[in-house]
């Protein structure tokens, strides 16, 4: 255990001696990060470095797995890999001693459960604001979702996956529910429950109600160290989960935010609680509208005093907002192009971002970086960036590659979450309960019209009755008495009707 973590080294030219070694101090590391490059530049490889540094300093990890690579980390590197006399002449040249092959333990989870342990959340515990994301919802849409959300809490009603929602939603659209509703709430429109119902469609349709619903993760069980006291790292297969990019940007951005709200304050810990990297961060703030852009803003400021640190990683740092960028005080910049005006502007303000090295043109740099190379810079012991330097990336000690499908099986069936997540559950909640109101007032509904008809039958006999008996009159007219009599049961019948099922579709529980 250590202060810092090793990232790489700078090979002083024409000499072969090392020179300049880069770490990331542990006590700095909640300050955040960003990775940058183009695609095929190492990003990959260097988060790889980061998760087995961070675990192997008892610090938990998360991260997605968009291209299947990151699997490799649960499996050792080997001398017969075809990369093993380059790996091996890496670490000689930057000064890397302890460099050895060694598999990280790893625990893999997966939204659809093929890949992982199943990731479920209820949706109550998305929210409005990111349910309303993941079905573009305009914002008068969106405070009828709110209205919802609302209205079943009052009642007592769960919300713990999609088909409670679209009951909700079916009931919220009966006329006399929603007449309460726009009395109790504000304006329930027929056409947002509509816009409501098809974007839950949508959802279905992308897998989504795979996973919304119960056992809900327990975020404690992404915080494991191991027995020897290495940090787990979190492997989130997202190869098909990112071919829906709102749901997989919406999920990570709702992890986050359950970090954020259920761990408690900690202030500037020795070494991370966890370390959370957010690869494709582009796709976090693609199409986002200003309130959840603003959260995200809070949730990172914020965060590092609950011990938590954040690496965005993405093609270009100008993906990310500059509110959310001037946080990010650790970084590591590998290649960019810049054969487009637009690309130039993106190259001069990465390079602007760093501070500057007086040895070198850091725009120019970034443009002549090779694949394993970066430019670093992270933070000193005051909080302030480190000059510059390009660096070449340390060799993981990993796999390079991913894992096989024997291989991930046997970590899966060896984890210490095993079988706690993988039958799904569904108590009582919002449907099962409106359900039951349906056939309760259908039942109530039905006994009372059978006794309207027995009246109405009755009726009809009394007056074959009177028929059949001779009398002085021989008008077969009702007299005023029967008809007051038959108007006023026909009247008690349906009002009885009205009342039972308002107090069944009416809303609020006084």
């Amino acid at each position: 255990m250590g202060e810092s973590i090793f990232i790489g080294g700078a090979d002083a030219e024409g000499t072969g001696q090392p020179n300049s070694a880069q770490g990331l101090l542990l006590n700095r590391a909640n300050r955040h990060g960003l990775i940058a490059g183009a695609t095929g530049t190492g990003k990959t490889v260097t988060l790889q470095i980061l998760a087995e540094s961070f675990s192997n300093e008892g610090v938990p990890v998360f991260c997605a797995d968009v291209k299947g690579d990151l699997s490799g980390l649960c499996v050792s590197g080997t001398k017969d890999h075809k990369l093993h006399d380059k790996l091996i002449s890496r670490s000689e040249k930057i000064g890397f001693e302890d460099y050895d092959y060694y598999a990280i333990p790893t625990v893999f989870w997966d939204v659809f459960g093929e890949k992982g342990h199943p990731v479920r959340a209820t949706t109550s515990e998305m929210g409005p604001l990111l349910l309303s994301r993941l079905m573009t919802l305009t914002d008068t849409q969106e405070g009828v979702l709110n209205i919802a959300f609302e209205y079943a809490d009052d009642e007592g009603m769960l919300l713990l996956d999609l088909k409670d929602l679209r009951k909700l939603i079916n009931h919220m659209g009966d006329k006399q529910v929603k007449a309460e509703l726009t009395r109790e709430y504000g304006n329930v429109a027929t056409a947002s429950l509509g816009a409501i119902q098809r974007g839950l469609l949508m959802l279905e349709r992308e897998g989504a109600d795979l996973f919304f619903g119960e056992p809900a993760l327990n975020l404690m069980d992404m915080m494991r160290t191991t027995r020897d006291g290495r940090g787990i790292v979190n492997i989130l297969d997202s190869t098909r989960l990112i071919n829906s990019q709102r749901l997989y940007s919406t999920f990570l951005l709702w992890l986050l935010s359950e970090l954020f709200e259920r761990m408690p304050e900690v202030g500037d810990p020795d070494k991370p609680k966890l370390v959370f990297f957010f690869d494709e961060a582009h796709l976090l703030f693609k199409d986002a509208p200003r309130a959840l852009i603003e959260k995200i803003e809070q949730v990172v400021r914020l965060i590092r005093s609950k011990g938590v640190g954040v690496f965005f990683v993405t093609q270009n740092p100008r993906d990310l907002p500059d509110s959310v960028l001037a946080q990010l005080g650790n970084r590591i910049q590998h290649a960019l192009r810049a054969y487009t005006p637009s690309e130039r502007k993106a190259v001069k303000a990465a390079a602007e971002s760093f501070r500057e090295n007086p040895d070198f043109d850091t725009a120019e740099v970034i443009t002549d970086l090779g694949t394993g190379e970066a430019l670093v810079s992270t933070l000193d012991r005051k909080g302030a960036p480190n000059v510059v330097q390009r660096t070449l990336i340390r060799p993981p000690s990993s796999r390079l590659g991913p894992a096989t499908d024997a291989e991930r099986r046997e970590v899966i069936k060896d984890s210490p979450v095993a079988g706690q997540y993988e039958a799904e559950i569904d108590r009582e909640s919002a449907y099962e309960i409106l359900l039951k109101k349906e056939e309760d007032a259908s039942d109530i509904a039905e006994k009372l019209a059978k006794k309207e008809e027995k009246t109405e039958r009755e009726l009809e006999k009394k007056k074959a009755r009177e028929k059949a008996r001779p009398r002085r009159r021989r008008s077969t007219r009702m007299t005023t008495t029967e008809r007051a009599v038959s108007t006023a049961t026909r009247t008690i019948a349906r009002d009885l009707t009205k009342y039972v099922l308002r107090g069944i579709f009416g809303g609020r529980r006084r």
